[in-house]
């Protein structure tokens, strides 16, 4: 037997307006009643491709991760030169192409892999709508909804498909992530619902009218949602390079091409061979991949302590956050509450009976409502005429009741806000000394005025309303376990928490101190709070933590930060964050919040643990450190392989190495040495100007090392004669001298020294000895090292070359601490 359903009681269903379809067809009867499909309804539409086939957010299509990774500029650039050197060359010097397919399928893997990871838990946090289907309310997938579905709403809920309204009690819904519009929208049956808005209040019903991609929101979520890689600083910095490089790379390139055809004495393959190794060390090939792989094990690796990264860059952002602005409800502390105490204010008025119908009015009660329900059980006999919701711009709800044929209006909420300090001074100071040790306090009041007066007079402030205070209902709050210690972390890494509530500041105050939060002391209450931006963006400077915001408080608070050069993160799990949720730059909603909070945030912490949070801050952190570490390597060898082109065009010489040589050079001082760093553990400050010191290192070593290799160069030519059978000889000095700066170069940048970082540069250096000592090595890689001078020259041109890079090594050092210390001196005080 099934249970009847909330809905259109007897007399309201001819109130229901037909629903508008986009096909032009009349709704059917029971869809206007708002009693939901059958079984063969929505078989009849699955059908006919009437259902909600949004594609699953976050993720990329296999495909399309393959294409990413294959087709790209610098791939296009090797691969052609892979092709030249198998037709004229050895394969031996093909070595550089197997080694981008290598690095390719390392990529498509990886991204794979945390697409698998994207995907598993975007549907263990996936809100589903509550639909009406067989006579029953069932929760479903977004995905499996159908044109004509009727879908239940209520506070904190989002729309996932367009439709129209039939049935509403108090329902309103904000359209301001569509719209732009702040203030929530009062909807009564025949209103339409947009996708993407969220209910702030009431509940209600709605019959799908557009699904899928004809939704209003769908296309804007679709593309906002996908597993991406762009839109970062990081990312957006590297394409800066690229760019760079890219324009160096051609006319670099054409001179080199020119300089080896015009050389008597080489062959024409011999040419091509040397005018390839020339090319293919400029391109930094392995930086993009390496930066992808960094993210992809980021995502894999948070997403085994269940943190949904909806947005790839919110790793990386939440890494560059010296703001962050803590929800207190469900942040601080958990989403549950015990009544501590009730206490009656006046004599012989039913206070428990009427807490308990109050209950009643609100089919998804708030965490406070939860645990006054629990405390007062409903009675019989109290018929509830009209209601108002919970909402957080208003700060309270309430009811008018029918009892035994008399009419009385409760209402329930914030004590400041219902009665004013000249009628209920006393009042109000206990309220406020029961806040200081923590409580949350809300007031219940009694009137025999009718509800819609009592709210117009509530509307200017508690001047304007007649209320007897009836009761002062005490509620405990349980802090998270594990809050201490994560805003403890934050402390230590020079990130700001600015506590903001909607609770009394004093109680929030109470709270922010028992968790040892600096300026706890001193709460502001927000209603004092200024409206101009610079005269708010004071305030939060000097504060910590604010009581009695509102919902469009907290977004003006993100935007004051924001305002003052601040990166600004925001935490929250009600339906009042979604509007600072969205707006901040980093928005992180916990995995039992709203629908809403949820769809807006980049990060959602499935778990419901705070103390992920550090663990985002680190992956973000590893990211960030380790791309710049090794972007420091990869265009080092970009810069000396310029300047190394530059100088055979000038000097008129065959370019001293085969596409083998820097192969095996770029194995042991940039290649393997930089996936070992991309995917250590980092925990340095994430600072921005990322392409400013990256170009500000790697350009004067990538000019010492090329400087110092041309020289040993020229100098081999003019000591063994610079003929054909003493090319090699020429070439192994180049390479000894080159290979001896490069790793000089990783010692520099693998600081400060680990033992495994220390063992590293050391396994590099010896499997370069290896090559050089054994003979099958040796002749694979054209290398031999002839008599002792030459050798040792190149030994101390490189010492020189390394002495001239500790230089640039200390005065960058130098450089970035003068940065730090300016940005410290402006920095948010915590």
């Amino acid at each position: 037997m099934t249970q009847p359903l909330p809905g259109a009681g007897p007399g309201e269903t001819t109130a229901i307006p037909p629903v508008d379809r986009p096909d032009g067809k009349e709704s059917e009867p029971n869809v206007r009643l708002g009693v939901g499909l059958t079984t063969a309804d929505v078989a009849e539409r699955v059908a006919r491709g009437d259902v909600n086939d949004v594609p699953v957010r976050s993720s990329r299509s296999t495909t399309e991760i393959v294409k990413a990774n294959v087709f790209t500029r610098f791939n296009a650039v090797i691969g052609v030169l892979w092709l030249i050197i198998l037709s004229v060359g050895s394969v031996k010097d093909g070595l550089f192409g197997f080694v981008i397919i290598a690095n390719t399928g390392i990529g498509i893997i990886q991204e794979m892999r945390a697409k698998r990871t994207l995907d598993r838990l975007a549907v263990i946090g996936e809100s589903k709508p509550v639909v009406r289907r067989d006579g029953r309310a069932v929760a479903l997938s977004p995905s499996e909804l159908v044109l004509d579905d009727v879908i239940e709403l209520g506070a904190g809920d989002k729309a996932a498909v367009d439709g129209v309204v039939v049935e509403a009690d108090n329902l309103e819904i904000d359209e301001s992530l569509l719209t732009g519009e702040a203030d929530p929208v009062i909807k009564r049956p025949g209103d339409p619902v947009m996708s993407g808005s969220f209910v702030v209040a009431g509940n209600g019903a709605f019959t799908a009218t557009r699904v899928g991609r004809e939704a209003y929101a769908a296309q804007l979520m679709e593309e906002a949602s996908k597993f991406t890689l762009v839109a970062s600083e990081l990312r957006n910095g590297i394409s800066t390079i690229l760019k760079y490089v890219t324009w160096i790379l051609f006319p670099a390139s054409i001179a080199l091409i020119i300089s080896q055809y015009r050389l008597e004495d080489t062959t024409w393959r011999e040419a091509v061979t040397r005018m390839i190794a020339g090319i293919v060390p400029m391109v930094p090939e392995g930086l993009v991949l390496l930066t992808s792989l960094a993210f992809a094990v980021g995502v894999v690796r948070l997403g085994r302590k269940q943190c949904l990264v909806q947005e790839l860059p919110a790793i990386e952002g939440l890494a560059r956050v010296d703001v962050v602005c803590l929800d207190k409800t469900g942040t601080l502390t958990e989403g549950g509450m015990n009544v501590a105490e009730v206490r009656e204010l006046a004599q012989g008025l039913p206070v428990r009976p009427a807490l308990g119908a109050l209950g009643t009015t609100e089919p998804r009660p708030n965490a406070s409502l939860a645990a006054i329900i629990d405390e007062c059980p409903a009675e019989q006999g109290w018929t509830s005429v009209e209601s108002v919701p919970f909402s957080s711009a208003r700060k309270y709800s309430g009811a008018t009741f029918e009892v035994a044929g008399a009419r009385a209006t409760w209402l329930i909420g914030a004590p400041e806000v219902l009665v004013t300090t000249q009628a209920h001074g006393d009042l109000l100071a206990e309220a406020e000394r029961l806040g200081a040790q923590g409580l949350r306090v809300l007031l219940l009041v009694r009137t025999d005025a009718a509800l819609a007066d009592t709210v117009d007079a509530l509307v200017g402030g508690p001047d304007g309303a007649d209320v007897t205070p009836a009761a002062l209902v005490v509620l405990e709050q349980r802090l998270r376990h594990d809050a201490g210690a994560t805003l403890d972390y934050f402390a230590d890494q020079g990130v700001a928490a600015k506590v903001i509530s909607g609770d009394n500041a004093i109680s929030v105050g109470a709270v922010a101190a028992k968790l040892g939060i600096k300026g706890a002391d001193h709460p502001v209450d927000a209603r004092t709070l200024p409206t101009d931006q610079n005269e708010l963006a004071d305030v939060l400077e000097a504060n910590t933590v604010f009581g009695r915001v509102t919902p469009q408080q907290k977004r003006d608070m993100v935007a004051a930060l924001q305002s003052r050069g601040h990166n600004v993160a925001m935490t929250g799990d009600g339906v009042n964050d979604v509007l600072a949720l969205k707006d901040a730059d980093i928005g992180v909603s916990m995995g039992s919040g709203s629908e809403a909070t949820k769809g807006v945030a980049q990060i959602v912490l499935l778990d419901n643990s705070f103390a992920t949070l550090p663990s985002v801050v680190g992956e973000g952190r590893r990211v960030i450190g380790n791309i710049e570490r090794v972007s420091n390597l990869f265009l080092t060898k970009t810069a000396y392989s310029v300047l190394l082109a530059i100088l055979v065009v000038i000097a008129n010489v065959p370019y001293p190495f085969l596409p083998r040589h820097l192969t095996l050079l770029a194995w042991f001082t940039i290649g393997t040495p930089a996936f070992f760093l991309a995917l250590a553990p980092n925990k340095e400050r994430a600072r921005a100007g990322f392409v400013k010191r990256v170009l500000r290192y790697s350009g004067p070593s990538g000019v010492i090392a090329g400087t110092a290799t041309f020289t040993a160069y020229l100098l081999a030519r003019s000591h063994y004669g610079a003929t054909d059978a003493t090319r090699t000889a020429e070439t192994s000095i180049a390479t000894l001298t080159l290979f001896l700066v490069g790793l000089w170069v990783l010692a520099i940048i693998a600081r400060p020294y680990t033992w495994w970082r220390i063992a590293l540069v050391l396994v590099m250096g010896a499997g370069f000895a290896v090559v050089l000592t054994v003979p099958w090595l040796q002749r694979f890689f054209e290398l031999k090292l002839v008599g002792t001078q030459m050798p040792w020259t190149a030994v101390g041109l490189a010492i020189a070359a390394g002495l001239l890079l500790e230089v640039v090594a200390f005065w960058n050092k130098r450089r970035l601490a003068q940065e730090v210390a300016v940005v410290g001196a402006g920095s948010v005080s915590v």
